[in-house]
């Protein structure tokens, strides 16, 4: 892997990553047909692309996390009224990650080693197409919001940010989906999505820390390190595209591409596995 190859993997990470188009199912692609070898451990290296993307949402959404961190503590120990919204908050993101994580150690057992099968990914990309369409056009978006949230809300949710385990099902458009299939207004299934993220990546960058010697980055620092700077600058622009294309209810855009893309994944990407 050369430094302009670390670039591309690298934008196609940070803009697919919180677009509803499955930022793993691009990378395993864009790996696979342009014949790029990733020096080092490839899930180590996804890992590396997924922490900067991180960074991005944490750097898009800092003032909710600071008034939620806050608001969690205050109502903690003083039991402030004001404050209990995002302490219930709070604990609707862990639930839901726990739920995630157990659900998706399943869902990867059921499916084994055909999950990063083209057949797979192709398929799921199609899905995830289908589902997109049935925001704009078949679920009716609700007016819920934060202090409406349930505990079921959270299962529910995190059950569908779950199947993001599977190549091509997208973390953003199954928790979008869901969250509005649950009631909740555009603006709290954003908000609830995004920040959704932030254990989940969080969780698996830790999980890979004890993996990250000096043989990790030997010979490959420099392309990594430019891989990583493109990840979080296009995840941010990814940021603000999902929101103003939400906003403007043209996601029928993503569906169409995710259902061509899955198409020709199926039909001529057969050999596709990692």
């Amino acid at each position: 892997m050369n430094w302009f190859e670390a670039l591309l993997l690298g934008i196609i990470q940070g803009i697919s990553e919180f677009l509803p188009i499955s930022s793993s199912a691009h990378l395993v692609i864009a790996e696979k047909l342009l014949g790029i070898q990733v020096s080092t451990n490839d899930l180590t290296f996804e890992v590396l692309l997924h922490a900067a993307s991180l960074l991005a949402v944490i750097c898009f959404f800092w003032r909710d996390l600071l008034e939620i961190i806050k608001d969690f503590f205050t109502y903690l120990f003083f039991k402030s009224e004001k404050a209990k919204t995002n302490y219930r908050f709070a604990w609707l993101i862990v639930g839901a990650t726990l739920i995630t994580m157990g659900v998706g150690k399943g869902i990867e057992g059921l499916i084994g080693d055909n999950i990063t099968q083209a057949s797979t990914i192709g398929a799921a990309l199609i899905v995830t197409g289908l589902f997109l369409i049935l925001i704009e056009h078949g679920i009716n978006v609700g007016d819920r919001t934060v202090k409406e949230m349930t505990w079921k809300d959270g299962l529910i949710i995190g059950i569908g940010q779950a199947l993001a385990v599977i190549p091509g099902i997208s973390r953003a458009g199954s928790t979008l989906i869901v969250s509005l299939w649950c009631g909740l207004d555009k603006k709290t299934a954003v908000r609830y999505s995004f920040l959704l993220s932030i254990p989940v990546i969080l969780g698996i960058t830790i999980l890979k820390l004890p993996e990250l010697t000096a043989e990790t980055f030997a010979g490959v620092g420099f392309e990594l390190a430019i891989a990583c700077i493109a990840s979080f600058i296009f995840a941010i622009i990814g940021i603000k595209w999902l929101i103003q294309m939400l906003n403007q209810a043209k996601l029928t855009y993503f569906a169409i591409y995710c259902i061509a893309l899955g198409t020709i994944t199926w039909i001529f990407l057969k050999d596709i596995q990692v």
